[in-house]
C-alpha cells in the first residue's frame, strides 16, 4: 500500500497527473480541484494516495492533503459510490463544504456533483452523518479557517442562520463565513456584513 508518492510533476490530464520518481512515472487520478492547485511542470509534488485494487484493475488515486484522502475513503465506502463518483464530488465540493453539507442535510449542494442525483445525495447524508464531525474542519484544515477559528461559535451559527433566512443554502452560508478573516472580538453583525460581501464573489 502506497501512503504517498513524491516526485516531479511530469504530465497532467483532465483527471490525472504523472509524477516522475527516480525515472518511474506514477499515473495518479485526481479531482479537478487538485489539478487547479498544482505547482508548475517539473516542480516537486507530494500526493497522498489510495490504491484501488480489483481483479482487472489497479489504480492510484491521489490528493494534496490527508483530509481530501479521508473524505475520498469515506465516499467510496458508501454503496453505489465508486472512485469516479468520489472524484466528481471532490471536484465540485471541498472536504469542509462536504462535511457541512452532510451535517446540515444539504442534499442540493451534494447533488451538483456529476453523476450524483438527489437520491444518491440523500443516501450519502444518511450513511455519513454519524461518521463526520463539524469540529474536524478546524482540526484538519486550520489554515483554511484560520480567521473563523477565532470567532465565537455563537457568532458563526447566528451568521449562518441569518444567511439561510436570506435564501442562501446552508453550505453557501458556511463557505462565506469560512472565507471571512475574523478576529477574536468580532460579533455576529459584523461577521454577517463581511459574509454577505463574500457571497458576491461566488
Amino acid at each position: 500500500m502506497l501512503a504517498f508518492v513524491k516526485g516531479c510533476l511530469a504530465e497532467t490530464g483532465t483527471d490525472y497527473v504523472v509524477l516522475d520518481n527516480q525515472g518511474i512515472g506514477y499515473l495518479i487520478y485526481t479531482p479537478s480541484s487538485v489539478l487547479e492547485n498544482l505547482p508548475p511542470m517539473g516542480q516537486p509534488v507530494k500526493m497522498y494516495t489510495y490504491m484501488y485494487v480489483r481483479e482487472d484493475q489497479l489504480t492510484l488515486y491521489g490528493f494534496l492533503t490527508r483530509d481530501d484522502l479521508q473524505i475520498f475513503k469515506l465516499l467510496i465506502g458508501v454503496s453505489g459510490i465508486g472512485p469516479k463518483g468520489a472524484l466528481g464530488i471532490l471536484s465540485c465540493i471541498s472536504p469542509n463544504e462536504f462535511r457541512f453539507a452532510v451535517m446540515s442535510g444539504d442534499s442540493k449542494t451534494i447533488a451538483k456533483a456529476p453523476g450524483i442525483g438527489p437520491k444518491t445525495a440523500q443516501k450519502l447524508i444518511i450513511e455519513l452523518k454519524d461518521k463526520l464531525k463539524l469540529e474536524d474542519m478546524f482540526e484538519e484544515n486550520p489554515q483554511e479557517v484560520s480567521g473563523i477559528s477565532h470567532v465565537g461559535s455563537n457568532a458563526e451559527k447566528e451568521t449562518i442562520m441569518a444567511l439561510v433566512a436570506l435564501g442562501y443554502s446552508e453550505t453557501e452560508a458556511f463557505k462565506a463565513v469560512q472565507k471571512v478573516d475574523g478576529t477574536p472580538d468580532m460579533n455576529g453583525e459584523t461577521l454577517l456584513k463581511l459574509a454577505l460581501k463574500q457571497m458576491l464573489t461566488f
